[in-house]
């Protein structure tokens, strides 16, 4: 009764280690986190506990089903990521590639409607309310002039 051990199992377009357990090797995936990932592995019927490598093809493909759209599933509305889209209204969950792409559209658009969200990515500033006085400097180092040294 012994199952075939794969050491690198593929969900999602990112290769996932198998000897990790179910619940952390799924959020080496961007977008999904340790509390969605044990909910997904519970869901499907999985022990968080079990390792990767260990599951039949039929088992990832649930899980990936589950990951990419955990909505249709009977999970809490708060495990998505993007609720109340401002395209659809609807609430969605994005994984991978498709929440960096949206991440850097939200950017583009607080820009062109200059918000002043978009104003401070525009300039490279810091957004969410963090103090510039000391930090975040980028470019030529501020320090103390050096005493004692004249020019001849």
């Amino acid at each position: 009764m012994s199952k075939e051990f794969k050491h690198i199992v593929r969900i999602l377009g990112k290769d996932l280690d198998g000897a990790k357990s179910v619940a952390y090797a799924i959020t080496q995936i961007k977008g999904i986190s340790i509390r969605l990932a044990d909910a997904i592995a519970k869901k499907v019927g999985i022990n968080p506990n079990d390792r990767l490598g260990f599951l039949s093809e039929t088992e990832i493909k649930k899980i990936e089903e589950m990951a990419r759209n955990p909505g249709n599933y009977d999970l809490p509305k708060w495990f998505l990521n993007r609720r109340k889209d401002l395209d659809t209204g609807k609430d969605r969950h994005l994984v991978s590639s498709d929440l960096d792409l949206q991440i850097k559209n939200d950017i583009e658009s607080m820009k062109t409607i200059r918000s002043w969200r978009g104003y401070r990515h525009a300039y490279g500033l810091k957004v969410r309310g963090q103090k510039t006085r000391t930090t975040g400097r980028t470019g030529k180092a501020m320090g103390v002039k050096k005493k004692g040294r004249e020019i001849l």
